[in-house]
């Protein structure tokens, strides 16, 4: 599939523990178009990397982004920024 896309625009990567995200914006075989693809590259043994990609059409960067930002803000504020419950220690008389 990716033979029938022609150049890398942009690349951005971003490594985290033994994985590494690429963010690449590619232009279509015409040239008169362009897409993202984000591929996570994950190390399974000394030489070898299991991939994952995802292609993005610019006609949903703006859906994907809001669900992205949304689903990112959900953690942030209700699952990392939570005090933690507090134990409710009961006495034995």
């Amino acid at each position: 599939m990716e033979n029938e896309y022609k150049e890398e625009l942009f690349t951005k990567r971003v490594r985290a523990g033994k994985r590494t995200y690429f963010f690449d914006v590619k232009a279509t075989r015409s040239e008169r178009d362009f897409y993202i693809t984000i591929t996570e590259s994950k190390r399974v043994g000394d030489e070898e990397y299991e991939k994952h990609k995802i292609f993005l059409y610019k006609e949903d960067f703006e859906k994907f982004l809001g669900a992205l930002e949304e689903t990112v803000g959900f953690v942030q504020t209700e699952l990392l920024e939570k005090p933690p419950v507090p134990l409710v220690v009961q006495e034995v008389s």
